[in-house]
């Protein structure tokens, strides 16, 4: 029994060490020089890319073991089995994503902000606005008629 609680114990401690790792990992994305680009200069032209950053994830774990429910081992209603220490689960995940969102434009006229226009992103938006339109509608055709 105390092997087990060892056992369990030095993996949750390997895998908290894991998940700081991780989430180190995650606040690192979130730094400046992963949403501003290096800044490229052409004769009196400097440019510097904007991005959007988007992160997330999840981590879980649960031991089990000991009893079983009823008629699941033979054993009669209320009857306890005996621990054969079973059980156990660790998992997690995550991921992240960039795009970018604009170009700052620093020249002798000064700054200007040039955005990004991402036409799949809208178009796809346009359709299921339209779609989603389009079932309401229908329900409502049907709700009036009744």
């Amino acid at each position: 029994m105390s092997s087990t609680l060892d056992n369990m114990v030095q993996s949750v401690d390997k895998y908290q060490e894991q998940g700081q790792e991780w989430m180190e990992r995650l606040l690192a994305a979130a730094q400046p020089g992963a949403v501003f680009g290096e800044a490229v200069t052409s004769g009196s032209y400097t440019i510097i890319t904007a991005s959007e950053i988007a992160a997330g994830g999840g981590f879980g774990f649960g031991f089990g073991g000991g009893e079983s429910p009823a008629g699941t081992s033979g054993e009669t209603p209320g009857e306890k089995q005996e621990n054969t220490g079973g059980g156990g689960g660790i998992g997690g995940g995550g991921g992240s994503s960039g795009r970018p969102v604009a170009a700052i434009v620093i020249g002798p006229e000064g700054v200007r902000i040039e955005p990004v226009v991402d036409v799949t992103k809208i178009a796809l938006a346009v359709f299921t606005t339209a779609g989603a339109m389009w079932i309401m509608l229908g329900k409502m055709r049907r709700m009036s008629r009744r």
